[in-house]
């Protein structure tokens, strides 16, 4: 059996270093930047209350996101965001960028942001728009999980159809 060390007529090293300079000309400067340089990697304890944690997937290629927002309980205010990415390039660029435009902002602001945004800062082509919403929704699911952790906490506040309901003797107020 012959084995071939060769790609595409070239030797290893070259086709690898010709594959990495396609990169700047196949995606914008911003997803190279994101993927080269990711922000805010890493994870927080999933169990902290002041912690959500989304983790969301796309069955389509295999792309797995899980994005972690840590909330300031006194401000509402996220005060600190990390992910840990396992996909390509743009998906990593993608969560890249959600956590750094969720830093500082209030929970419903965060709810804003829609994945066309993401898509559109990172000029992704159509066929990586899937990566962006991946973005979204783990941002809502962070959102969602901190807020289920903030109602188990408190025995007094219900989760009802309007929002939050905070329940002060027979009075009922959403919050």
């Amino acid at each position: 059996m012959i084995r071939s060390t060769r790609i595409l007529g070239l030797a290893p090293r070259v086709a690898a270093a010709r594959a990495t300079a396609l990169w700047p000309q196949l995606y914008h400067e911003r997803v190279v930047d994101h993927y080269n340089n990711p922000r805010n990697v890493g994870s927080f304890d999933k169990n902290d209350p002041g912690v959500g944690t989304g983790l969301v997937g796309a069955p389509a290629c295999g792309d797995v996101m899980k994005l972690q927002i840590k909330v300031d309980d006194q401000t509402g205010k996220i005060v600190d965001a990390c992910f840990k990415t396992f996909g390509c390039g743009s998906a990593i660029a993608s969560s890249s960028v959600a956590t750094e435009w969720v830093k500082g902002k209030q929970m419903e602001e965060v709810l804003s942001i829609k994945n066309t945004e993401i898509a559109k800062h990172l000029s992704l082509p159509p066929v990586k728009l899937h990566c962006s919403m991946l973005a979204e929704d783990a941002i809502k699911a962070a959102v969602k999980d901190y807020e289920a952790k903030r109602a188990k906490l408190s025995p007094s506040k219900q989760r009802g159809s309007g929002g939050l309901i905070n329940f002060i003797g027979d009075k009922a107020a959403i919050v």
